[in-house]
């Protein structure tokens, strides 16, 4: 890890390191972020539900059936908690840091379309 992390408590088990604190930016959070993502499955249901979200949205704001964006988070937290749960077996950074974890799934979606994160 590397960057300002504000109060850092690491723990190492299993090559998994955990943050007990706030992060300084998204910038010192995003490789947090990837290492609790290690699981490709995790990453392909990340990116699945990502996709999902992002039709549904369309499919929603083209056909006028807004009631269809109450899909958006079930679809977007179902696929990826799926993914922490069954597979990474850790808790998802979204009920420690959501906004920081909201932006971590974008970022690493678009790094999934240009190749820089494998799945």
């Amino acid at each position: 890890m590397h960057g300002a992390v504000v109060g850092v408590t690491l723990i190492q088990s299993d090559y998994r390191v955990r943050i007990m604190s706030a992060f300084a930016s998204f910038r010192d959070f995003y490789p947090y972020y990837l290492n609790e993502h290690r699981d490709v499955r995790c990453r392909r249901l990340h990116f699945v539900g990502s996709s999902l979200v992002l039709l549904i949205v369309l499919f929603a704001l083209f056909s006028g059936r807004l009631a269809w964006l109450w899909l958006v988070p079930l679809v977007g937290y179902g696929f990826a908690w799926v993914g922490h749960f069954a597979f990474e077996k850790n808790r998802p950074a979204t009920f420690r840091h959501p906004l920081y974890s909201l932006m971590g799934d974008w970022v690493m979606y678009w790094e999934v379309l240009r190749g820089k994160v494998k799945i």
